[in-house]
């Protein structure tokens, strides 16, 4: 019962813009992040379950005689667990929210009796706080409380209803009885419990208890009588009407943000993609540091860092992609905090972009430099001005810009003039130090923007004759590197002998980003020879027998031979560019089908079983959805 056994691959979320839970399909509390997504997580293990007459403890989330049913409420991050025991047939209803501005976390549990005969009912818990050692984490239950503590995080759960008995510390042994004792130690407590007391519920009567988690980080003010005086407020809550405001806030944030699928659809493929496309805008707000506008790859799954390098920080690439989903779910304040705060804070004095950064712009681990995370938010810049076209947003943005373009010109030279203290560029899997085509496409598509940015803003200078005529100069030699761009990409990117593009100039593996020259970069036209000759490479190379695609030849991460759910809509867009829609369609459908539960998309899809497969819930992964689905909407095609 510890982090050690807890499951990767979360099958449902839930939060605000600060507090963020992760759960399984069986209810169970696996994560809960605070102030944002990307910072450490607070518990180690929080499992409940319920004692019944003389039984032992009857785990909610694990009990070889209940059954489950897990759904939200419709259109909201609310999350309900039906869980039946059919021993004794007691049926317990397990609904979890995060109040919108109290940062609480409520669990609300009701129990039915659907026996015959009575059922005395008691109520336990039993958490433990993450930490590296037992040494740090202490727990003290007073005034109906228990608070979980190190020197930075308190963790307190507690119940209108008062507790039945505690005891700190050594918990595991004893709780297995459904029994706890009383019992205090003296320093430090790995793991805690608490009882209530539901009592007896007779043939079909039913019982609720309410139960709340408050969580603190670093609190600015740690003194005791404040903490008690806070808790003291928050035992006497309005849950109902907390819950009533929670939905309320929901389904009018889904309604507010409903830009593409405005009418419910008929048939179960499209039930499915309204389903995913609501979720989307469910999952998006979890996703975003709401003060600093970074945006997180996705929900954690491995705090450890002991299958992957975590996924919670900002990649600026990924961010790019996912604000402009944004901006096609109506989301166009949450874009411009990530562009005019997040990306000018965290933009180097020589122009670039590192590989990963927490949400509120501090430097994350990197072991890396890629040149597409600074390529890209130039690209963003002007995409995110064609949803609101906003000039000032472009002339706010034009310094950063112009000083990624001094590094991106440098770099570009650099193909042609080596220059040894030009760092080497990992490709977008961050795997392969080199000269890779996804990356040069989208210094390519950089380029091009920022041309198009400077003939939006040029207006705005009229009558500054020295800023006049620096556009129209580094115009011309933007147009310059274009050309060269391509033409090193035609010459040195494309393989004769296998007849397609590949993933870079030393590197001739088949690898599915080159599509990149296309979408959304666009070096090349879909019609092209050599870009029709790779797509017909990638069916034969990268096409699986289930109908996703992998990213490159043999794949090996997290197993390897599983199709990727970027690399399937990307083909999905290409065939969109086209005019292929019965392909486009395939594409999009073999992802619509494997969605994960509650219409969350994971990074991968098992082959094997055609089911989402690791990190469920990943931001790139939505929001290609968003792109794909808005693409066939403009076409209708959706």
């Amino acid at each position: 019962m510890n982090s050690e056994n807890k499951k990767f691959m979360n099958d449902a979320v839930i939060g605000n813009k600060n507090l963020v839970a992760s759960y399984s399909k069986e209810g169970e509390l696996l994560r809960l992040f605070y102030p944002n997504s990307d910072y450490k997580q607070f518990i180690d293990f929080f499992h409940t379950g319920v004692k019944i007459n003389d039984s032992n403890i009857i785990y909610l989330h694990d009990d070889i005689n209940n059954i489950y049913e897990q759904y939200y409420t419709e259109n909201t991050n609310i999350l309900n667990t039906n869980i039946y025991n059919t021993y004794f047939n007691l049926k317990m209803l397990q609904t979890d929210f995060v109040s919108i501005d109290k940062n609480i976390l409520v669990k609300r549990y009701s129990f039915v009796n659907e026996n015959t005969i009575d059922l005395d009912v008691h109520f336990l818990i039993h958490s433990g706080l993450v930490s590296n050692s037992n040494n740090m984490v202490s727990c003290v239950v007073m005034d109906n409380v228990m608070i979980q503590y190190t020197h930075e995080n308190t963790f307190c759960i507690f119940s209108k209803q008062d507790i039945e008995s505690h005891r700190i510390n050594d918990s595991k042994n004893q709780i297995y009885t459904g029994k706890i004792q009383d019992k205090d130690y003296i320093g430090m407590a790995a793991d805690s419990s608490i009882s209530y007391a539901i009592g007896t519920i007779h043939p079909g009567e039913k019982k609720s208890i309410d139960i709340f988690i408050k969580v603190d980080h670093n609190k600015e003010k740690a003194s005791l009588s404040e903490l008690e005086l806070e808790l003291s407020r928050l035992r006497k809550l309005d849950t109902e009407k907390e819950y009533v405001s929670t939905r309320k806030f929901w389904q009018k944030y889904v309604n507010d943000h409903n830009t593409i699928l405005v009418q419910p659809l008929e048939n179960s493929i499209d039930k499915k993609i309204e389903e995913i496309y609501k979720r989307t805008i469910l999952l998006f707000p979890l996703l975003t540091n709401h003060e600093f506008g970074g945006i997180s790859a996705g929900i954690e799954v491995d705090e450890n860092r002991t299958h992957s390098g975590r996924y919670s920080y900002c990649w600026p690439r990924d961010a790019v992609f996912i604000a402009k989903a944004f901006d096609i779910l109506g989301m166009k304040k949450e874009t411009d905090k990530f562009y005019s705060h997040f990306c000018k804070t965290t933009q180097h004095r020589n122009g670039i972009w590192e590989q990963r950064y927490y949400t509120d712009g501090r430097l994350a681990p990197c072991w890396g430099y890629q040149i597409d995370e600074t390529a890209s938010v130039i690209y963003g810049v002007y995409e995110h001005y064609l949803y609101t076209k906003d000039k000032q947003f472009l002339k706010d943005c034009l310094k950063m810009c112009e000083n990624a373009m001094k590094f991106l010109k440098r770099y570009v030279d650099n193909l042609f003039t080596p220059d040894p203290a030009m760092p080497k560029s990992y490709d977008l899997w961050e795997m392969h130090e080199g000269i890779h085509t996804y990356s040069l496409a989208s210094i390519f598509a950089s380029f091009d923007h920022m041309i198009k940015i400077y003939a939006e803003v040029k207006e705005l200078y009229a009558g500054n004759r020295l800023k006049e005529q620096f556009i129209l100069e580094e115009t011309e030699t933007l147009r310059k590197y274009m050309v060269s761009v391509k033409n090193y990409l035609l010459e040195h990117c494309y393989d004769e002998e296998q007849k397609c593009f590949v993933r870079g100039t030393e590197d001739k593996s088949v690898d599915i980003s080159v599509l990149g020259m296309v979408t959304p970069f666009g070096v090349c036209s879909p019609k092209e020879k050599k870009v029709l000759n790779t797509i017909e490479k990638i069916n034969l190379t990268l096409r699986t027998y289930t109908g996703g695609y992998l990213r490159f030849e043999k794949d090996s991460y997290m197993g390897g031979h599983n199709p990727w759910v970027i690399a399937t809509l990307w083909m999905a867009l290409y065939y969109i560019q086209k005019e292929e829609w019965k392909k486009a369609r395939e594409s999009f459908q073999f992802v619509i089908e494997t969605m994960a539960e509650h219409g969350f998309l994971g990074e991968q899809v098992d082959n094997s079983t055609k089911t989402a497969s690791w990190v469920i819930g990943l931001g790139w992964s939505h929001a290609m959805f968003i792109i794909v689905l808005e693409a066939l909407a403009k076409h209708g095609k959706n």
